[in-house]
C-alpha cells in the first residue's frame, strides 16, 4: 500500500522526513537540474533579463528572440526540421493529439502517456511487442488511407526500451503518422541527449511527431513538438498555441546555456547507473536496460524494507490511484559512488532475505 510522505524543501540527493534523513532514489530529475548551482546561477541571469514571468502570447505583435533561438537549437540538436516549444509537455501532447483526431484512424499503444489520450478510453495495459504483432495485421487489412499511431519512446515505468524496427514494416499504400512521446527519453538517450527524433526519420515513408517535457532531464517547465516544417507551422496556426501561455524565457535562457552542464550530468549519471547495476545484476530483482535511470521491480515489498532502512524509491498506484502499484529504482546524476554502495548493500540483504 502506498504510503505518502510530507516535506517542506525539495528533494536532493537526500530529504529529511520529521527530522530523519533519507536516501532519495525516486522522481524524475534524472540529471539534478532543480538542485545544480551552475544551472541556477544561469537561471537567475534568465529572470533578471526576462523577469519571472511573460504575459503575452507567441502570435503577438512584440516577441521574444529566445524563442526562436531555443526552438532553432532544438532542431539541430534533435535532427527535425522544425520546432515549437508550449509551457508543458502535456500540453504540446494535447494540441497534437487535438490537430490528429479528425485526420484519420487514431491507434494507441500500450501504456501510452495521458499527455496523449482524448480520454481515459484510450488507455490500455498490454505487452508491446504483441502489440506491434497486432497491429501490423491490423494495418494491413484496414480500409482507412489515414492512419495516426501513438506511443512512448519507452516504458519508464516498467523500464523496457522500444524497438521502432517494425516501422519499416507498415503498408507504403497508406499515409501514416507517428506520434511519439519522448519525455522520459530526451536528454539522455540518443547522441547528446537528442532523444528518438533522429532515429524515426529513418523511416521515410512515415511522418514522425515527437512530443516531449522539458521538465525530466533538463529541469525546465516546458514542452516542445518536433516534426518536419509544414506540420509545426500546422501546429503554430493553431489556437491551442496562440492562446496557452509561452514557457517563461528565463527558462529557455538557461536551457540555451546549459548545454555543457546537461553533458557533465549525463555522464555523472551513465556512471551512477552503471555502478548500480554491477551491484544487482545477479539479484534477478529488475528490469532495466543500459545507461537508463529507472530500474523496475515486482517485489513491492522492496519500498517498505528500504524505508525502514532510510532508502526512499519510487512506489505509488500509476496512471491513477486506482491502478496497480509501480515499484522503482530511479538514479539520478547527484548521487554519490557511496550513495550507490549504500543502495546496493541494502538492496542485496532484500534478496538474502527473501
Amino acid at each position: 500500500m502506498k504510503e505518502t510522505l510530507y516535506i517542506d524543501h525539495l528533494p536532493d540527493r537526500t530529504i529529511l522526513v520529521e527530522g530523519k534523513e533519507f536516501l532519495y532514489c525516486s522522481g524524475t530529475s534524472y540529471l539534478g537540474m532543480a538542485k545544480n548551482e551552475v544551472f541556477s546561477s544561469f537561471l537567475q541571469e534568465g529572470m533578471a533579463r526576462y523577469g519571472t514571468n511573460y504575459a503575452s502570447s507567441r502570435i503577438s505583435n512584440l516577441q521574444l528572440q529566445v524563442y526562436q533561438e531555443a526552438e532553432a537549437y532544438l532542431s539541430q540538436l534533435t535532427g527535425a526540421e522544425a520546432a515549437v516549444t508550449l509551457s508543458s509537455g502535456f500540453l504540446t501532447g494535447q494540441m497534437v493529439v487535438r490537430l490528429l483526431e479528425n485526420t484519420g484512424m487514431l491507434m494507441y499503444a500500450p501504456r501510452t502517456h495521458p499527455a496523449l489520450w482524448r480520454s481515459a478510453d484510450d488507455f490500455f495495459d498490454g505487452d508491446y511487442q504483441q502489440w506491434v504483432d497486432i497491429i501490423m495485421d491490423v494495418l494491413t487489412s484496414m480500409s482507412d488511407a489515414n492512419i495516426v499511431i501513438l506511443t512512448n519512446s519507452l516504458d519508464p515505468l516498467q523500464a523496457k526500451r522500444y524497438s521502432f524496427d517494425w516501422l519499416q514494416h507498415l503498408p507504403t499504400d497508406k499515409s501514416i503518422t507517428l506520434v511519439v512521446d519522448d519525455s522520459h527519453g530526451f536528454g539522455i538517450t540518443g547522441k547528446n541527449g537528442a532523444g528518438i527524433f533522429q532515429e524515426l526519420i529513418a523511416y521515410k515513408h512515415i511522418r514522425p511527431i515527437v512530443v516531449s517535457s522539458f521538465g525530466k532531464a533538463f529541469g525546465i517547465p516546458g514542452g516542445v513538438v518536433l516534426s518536419d516544417r509544414a506540420t509545426v507551422e500546422t501546429f503554430k496556426r493553431n489556437p491551442f498555441f496562440g492562446g496557452s501561455s509561452p514557457v517563461i524565457p528565463a527558462y529557455l535562457y538557461t536551457f540555451l546555456r546549459s548545454e555543457n552542464l546537461y553533458q557533465q550530468e549525463r555522464q555523472k549519471l551513465f556512471a551512477n547507473i552503471r555502478q548500480f547495476e554491477s551491484f544487482i545484476s545477479n539479484t534477478g530483482l529488475f528490469e532495466y536496460f543500459p545507461d537508463y535511470p529507472v530500474f523496475y521491480t515486482r517485489e513491492n515489498t522492496l519500498a517498505t524494507y528500504l524505508k525502514e532502512n532510510n532508502i526512499l524509491i519510487s512506489s505509488f498506484p500509476y496512471p491513477s490511484p486506482e491502478s496497480k502499484l509501480v515499484t522503482r529504482v530511479v538514479i539520478n546524476s547527484l548521487h554519490t559512488p557511496d550513495d550507490i554502495f549504500r543502495l546496493a548493500q541494502a538492496i542485496n540483504r532484500f534478496v538474502n532475505l527473501m
